[in-house]
C-alpha cells in the first residue's frame, strides 16, 4: 500500500517521561483544551489549537495513567501511580481534592453533568464520586473482573464501560443497579475505548484490531486488521468518516471510517503511540507517545516544516491572567525559572 504522508505535526515538548494519555475538552467560550498525563508525574494543560502551554498540575508521587477535563474545562482530574486519583482547578492549577485509593488508579472520568468521578484501577474496584460532596464516601461498583485499564461514561451518564488490562471485552454497567448488563467481546485486552461525540459508537483497540461497535444496540459495526498492535484509536468527531489509529510502529494512521483504506500514515514519533485523540471539531488530532512528546496533527494537507509550541520553562513562580480566551487559565499555574527549558 503507497502511504501518503501527512504534513508535519506541531511538536509539543515538556514532559519528561512517556505520554500515556491525552483529552481534549469539548469547545467552551474560551476555546477547547488538551490535557495529558505521563510517567513524569505532572499533568500539564494546554491550548487544545495551538499546542501552548498553559500549565502544569503538580501534587502526584508517582506515574500519572490517566486524565481528563469537564465538559466545562473548569476542572481536571487525573489517576496515578501513587494511589491517588486528584482533581484540580483548571483554572489556577490547585488541587481540590485527592482521593485516596488502595492501589494504582490507571482510569479517571467526568461525568457528562460534571457532577460525578469515576475511576478504576488494580483494586478491581470502580468507584463513583460526587463532586457537590467530595468528603462523602465514594460509591463501589460491583467487583470488576479483573484490573481496570478505561472507563467512560454514556447514555447520558446511565451507563459506564470499563475495560481491563488483563483479559479482553468492553464491559458495560448499568449506573443505578451497578450491575454489568453487556460484555462486548475481543480477542485482546481493550487498549483504548472512546465513545464518539455523537454518542453512536464505542471505538476500541484490541491486539492488531479497531472496532467500533453501536453504543446503543453493542452490535460490532465494523472491525479493521492493522498492520501492528495498536494502543489507541479515536473517530473523527464531525463528519464520522475518518479514523486515526497509533501503536508500536511510532507512526500515526489516520483511515477511511467506512472502507478500512489507509488514507495517511504520519511519521514523527520516536517511540510506540500510546494514545491518539481527535480535537472536538475534528479539524486536528494529537498523538503521544513514549518519546515524551505530544504531536498535534492537522487533518488536512499541511504546507509547512515541522513547528514547535513554545514549552514550559524550568522551574516555578506564577502568570497572573491577561484579559480574555485561554489566557485566563493560566493565573495561578506553577511557572519555571529562568526561562529555561525542559528536556523534550
Amino acid at each position: 500500500m503507497d502511504r501518503k504522508k501527512a504534513g508535519v505535526p506541531l511538536v509539543c515538548h515538556g514532559h519528561s517521561r512517556p505520554v500515556g494519555d491525552l483529552f481534549y475538552s469539548p469547545v467552551t467560550p474560551d476555546g477547547c483544551f488538551l490535557i495529558s498525563a505521563s510517567k513524569d508525574s505532572n499533568p500539564m494543560i494546554r491550548n487544545g489549537d495551538t499546542g501552548d502551554w498553559i500549565g502544569t498540575f503538580e501534587g502526584h508521587k508517582g506515574a500519572v495513567w490517566s486524565c481528563c477535563l469537564d465538559a466545562n474545562a473548569l476542572r481536571a482530574a487525573s489517576g496515578s501511580a501513587d494511589f491517588s486519583a486528584k482533581v484540580w482547578d483548571a483554572l489556577t492549577g490547585e488541587e481540590l481534592h485527592s482521593f485516596e485509593h488502595k492501589h494504582i488508579v490507571r482510569a479517571c472520568a467526568f461525568s457528562e453533568d460534571t457532577r460525578l468521578l469515576l475511576t478504576g484501577g488494580l483494586e478491581k474496584i470502580l468507584r463513583i464520586y460526587d463532586m457537590n460532596r467530595p468528603d462523602a464516601a465514594p460509591r463501589e461498583i460491583d467487583k470488576s473482573p479483573g484490573s481496570v485499564r478505561t472507563v467512560a461514561w454514556l447514555h447520558s451518564d446511565q451507563s459506564i464501560l470499563s475495560c481491563c488490562t488483563d483479559m479482553g471485552g468492553v464491559r458495560l454497567w448499568d449506573v443505578r443497579s451497578g450491575k454489568i448488563v453487556q460484555t462486548l467481546e475481543t480477542n485482546a485486552p481493550v487498549t483504548s475505548a472512546e465513545v464518539s461525540q455523537d454518542g453512536r459508537y464505542i471505538i476500541t483497540a484490541d491486539g492488531s484490531s479497531v472496532k467500533f461497535w453501536d453504543a446503543n444496540y453493542f452490535g460490532l459495526v465494523k472491525s479493521y486488521n492493522m498492520s501492528c498492535n495498536v494502543e489507541s484509536a479515536s473517530l473523527e468527531p464531525k463528519y464520522g468518516n475518518k479514523f486515526i489509529a497509533g501503536g508500536e510502529d511510532m507512526w500515526v494512521h489516520v483511515f477511511d471510517f467506512f472502507t478500512g483504506e489507509e488514507i495517511t500514515c504520519n511519521k514523527g514519533h520516536h517511540g510506540p503511540v500510546h494514545c491518539v485523540r481527535f480535537a472536538p471539531g475534528g479539524e486536528s488530532y494529537a498523538s503521544g507517545s513514549e518519546d515524551g512528546t505530544i504531536r498535534i496533527w492537522q487533518l488536512g494537507p499541511a504546507n509547512s516544516d515541522e513547528q514547535e509550541s513554545p514549552p514550559p520553562p524550568d522551574g516555578s513562580g506564577k502568570l497572573k491572567a491577561t484579559a480574555s480566551d485561554a489566557a485566563r487559565k493560566i493565573e495561578g499555574f506553577h511557572l519555571p525559572k529562568d526561562g529555561q527549558q525542559p528536556e523534550g
